[in-house]
């Protein structure tokens, strides 16, 4: 697996709040903490649990700092900008965990501090 197109491919549809490339990305069991919220399991709980983020936000765009590849695990950093609702501006440090078997993401854990959200 090329860590750094998974990655790519991956924030790229994030950025766009496009659900439906994200859910052809994740296994049917995946694992999901984001930031402070409560951690879900399977793909509709994760898909609703973006949705809802999305949602409370006008737009994101995602800077990546650094990949690196551990054997199943993808991990990535760097800036991510939101624009809220309102149109002011924000931005956070981010860090991700993925670990991906077969293509798929089973634990997707999200560290960024959004509470100026």
């Amino acid at each position: 697996m090329n860590a750094q197109l998974f990655v790519k491919s991956l924030y790229e549809c994030v950025d766009n709040k496009d659900l439906n490339i994200l859910s052809e990305k994740m296994d049917e069991a995946v694992y999901f903490k984001f930031a402070n919220s409560e951690a879900v399991t399977g793909k509709a709980a994760v898909l609703e649990a973006n949705r809802g983020f999305f949602a409370s936000i006008k737009s994101m765009r995602h800077e990546i700092s650094n990949v690196w590849l551990q054997g199943s695990d993808v991990i990535c950093n760097g800036k991510v900008h939101y624009t809220r609702l309102d149109d002011s501006l924000c931005s956070a440090a981010f860090a991700t965990i993925l670990t991906v078997n077969n293509n798929k993401i089973t634990n997707y854990l999200i560290y960024a501090d959004v509470s100026s959200l």
